[in-house]
């Protein structure tokens, strides 16, 4: 029997240094910045959740920084580096998704869309053109529904941050609902300097495992 391959798209709650493509950003285990208590990787949300499914990971593609839209921080144009939408289209255009079975994905963005001062635009269900994207809500809406066109078998997770800005919450809400995606909000997760200890890391991986779970 064929085990469970696991895609993540993710921000730098997902990341760790080696465990992300090669020239994507990582937060932990230490950025130049902040010391965090996440050292190993055996740590991370992720790590925890992949090994208590029992699944196999393809591919972590997380990107510390990266916001689901073109805008990132400063105003920077990430429509062609780390933004989610961009990544996703990247892996289409490579072959990922015809070389690899992938049956289960968690989604964990729109925080770097929340912090970033990126424009929110209005939400928008279809006729996205690229101009568009730079925005919040019509990039939501896009990135969730090529992600389940490009894997409609697949069982995807969103993962919703707490303290994110209330219309990017109720875009992701919205968008999931549309598209029969399983939304996982989050009422506990333990943080330091806005990104989660080694026990917010725990934190997240009891409320993924419960809500697979059906709890």
């Amino acid at each position: 029997m064929q085990k469970n391959n696991v895609l993540i798209m993710g921000d730098s709650y997902s990341t760790f240094a080696g465990a992300i493509p090669e020239g994507y950003g990582p937060y932990y285990p230490e950025n130049d910045q902040w010391k965090t208590d996440v050292l190993d990787v055996r740590q991370t949300w992720w790590h925890q959740v992949v090994t208590a499914m029992g699944a196999n990971l393809v591919r972590n593609d997380s990107w510390s920084g990266a916001p689901i839209c073109y805008t990132g921080y400063d105003n920077a144009d990430v429509s062609k580096s780390s933004s989610f939408i961009y990544r996703l289209r990247k892996l289409k255009k490579d072959g990922f998704f015809a070389q690899n079975q992938i049956h289960t994905v968690f989604v964990f963005g729109g925080t770097n869309d929340s912090w970033c001062g990126a424009p929110l635009g209005q939400p928008m269900e279809s006729g996205w053109e690229e101009n568009d994207l730079y925005c919040v809500l019509p990039a939501i809406s896009c990135y969730l529904q090529e992600l389940k066109q490009t894997l409609p078998e697949a069982k995807i997770y969103c993962l919703i941050n707490n303290n994110l800005q209330p219309e990017i919450e109720d875009a992701l809400k919205a968008s999931c609902g549309r598209l029969g995606i399983e939304t996982i909000f989050f009422d506990r997760i333990d943080k330091e300097n806005d990104h989660p200890t080694a026990q917010g890391m725990g934190d997240i991986k009891d409320q993924v495992l419960a809500a697979i779970a059906g709890k």
